[in-house]
């Protein structure tokens, strides 16, 4: 009788495995899908009724694709390229997102803080950000510098304010407590407050990588000596469409490696959480 109560439900894990591998399955068969007939769609518009001058096609852009990865680019190696890009992002990305969370925890935990620093990161988050990429190849050059202080900045708002809010969500009979049992600031801090701010500022994360490639782009594209940003500038000023295309692409895949292994971090570091609510968060 106790084996075939342990038979049930493991006949019932198999079968939710079942149709999670059978849901994956679809979502994905309708992904390539719709990928292939917008494709195919682009191919036919830009072949019968519009100028591929202007609007290219697959065809032309995967050429251009081949091409920069056998032959090389205008300015080089284009795994160099792909380097220089993701050295200026990782790095933007690591000081912003650091910063962010230290002086969004700090703040959000000060009101006086907070009251006084306010209408300053207002008014440095109204700048628009294509100046201060401008600002920072005058201040810093055409080098990495500039590059990576403008994904340092669009990494940093990113974070800061979801650290920032998170901080001020901690539930306050949870700090009560602590401090009842003699708990100080920084025990607090370290135990009760970075933990209940861990989901609001890994979901920040995912975006702040995509804002860092954005920046390091961006800068690129106003001043460099190397990277994709300059490779997509060179391709506009050359009327080259398909290199255009082929830079997002690139910069596109590059994102996409970046949010999975940020997901699979995510996931490692909520384990302790219930399972619902993270995978709730995941399929979103």
């Amino acid at each position: 009788m106790p084996a075939e109560t342990e038979a049930i439900p493991a006949r019932e894990l198999t079968g939710a495995a079942r149709a999670a591998r059978n849901r994956r399955l679809k979502v994905w068969s309708i992904r390539v899908v719709l990928v292939a007939v917008w494709l195919g769609s682009w191919e036919l518009a830009a072949t019968y009724w519009i100028d591929p001058f202007f609007y290219s096609k697959p065809s032309e852009v995967w050429a251009k694709l081949v091409d920069w990865f056998t032959v090389g680019t205008s300015q080089g190696s284009i795994w160099t390229n792909i380097a220089a890009t993701m050295e200026e992002a990782v790095i933007g990305f690591l000081i912003g997102a650091l910063a962010g969370i230290v002086l969004g925890v700090l703040l959000g935990r000060s009101p006086l803080l907070s009251d006084i620093c306010a209408p300053f990161i207002k008014a440095l988050n109204a700048v628009p950000r294509i100046v201060l990429a401008a600002l920072f190849v005058i201040w810093f050059g055409l080098g990495m510098q500039s590059k990576i202080a403008t994904a340092f900045i669009l990494v940093f708002f990113a974070v800061f304010f979801n650290a920032f809010q998170g901080a001020r969500e901690v539930d306050r009979n949870l700090i009560n407590n602590a401090r009842v049992l003699g708990a100080s600031r920084f025990q607090v801090l370290m135990t009760i407050v970075l933990p209940s701010a861990t989901s609001w500022i890994l979901a920040s994360l995912h975006s702040a990588f995509g804002f860092a490639l954005i920046g390091a782009v961006v800068g690129e594209v106003v001043g460099a000596e190397t990277g994709l940003g300059l490779l997509i500038s060179r391709s506009q000023g050359n009327f080259d469409t398909p290199g255009i295309y082929a830079g997002m692409i690139v910069i596109t895949v590059l994102a996409l490696l970046a949010e999975a292994i940020l997901t699979a971090l995510e996931k490692r570091l909520l384990k302790w959480r219930p399972t619902a609510a993270h995978e709730q968060g995941a399929q979103i």
